[in-house]
């Protein structure tokens, strides 16, 4: 995966709109686990990007935003459905866990992420 292409994907999942029903935080926000596959996506997409930034000093607004939301909206929509009683799949909350910690290293600039992670990268 190149850097166009985790950006474009972190995008389209942290920026929950009516044009992309799939995306994670639009499961999320409807009680629906993610799509198989959806999380390991994201989070080989913010590894890329975190390689990608790790030396920029500065980075876009909108993929900013994007990632702000996916860490911290997921777990938000997470919690809500906690209360609500929604089964969700039993790795989840580790994995939204892993996300928060990928964002984190991408703004902090060095790597903050589990051992699995860094396996997968």
């Amino acid at each position: 995966m190149d850097y166009q292409t985790a950006r474009s994907l972190l995008v389209n999942q942290g920026m929950a709109t009516e044009q992309n029903p799939d995306a994670l935080l639009t499961h999320l926000k409807q009680g629906q686990p993610p799509i198989p596959g959806q999380v390991t996506s994201v989070l080989l997409a913010l590894k890329v990007v975190f390689e990608s930034l790790r030396e920029s000093a500065e980075f876009e607004r909108e993929l900013a935003c994007a990632l702000y939301l996916l860490a911290s909206d997921s777990r938000q929509e997470f919690e809500n459905g906690q209360r609500l009683g929604v089964d969700w799949p039993p790795l989840l909350d580790e994995d939204l866990a892993r996300i928060a910690a990928a964002v984190k290293s991408i703004f902090v600039g060095t790597w903050q992420g589990s051992e699995r992670l860094k396996a997968k990268g």
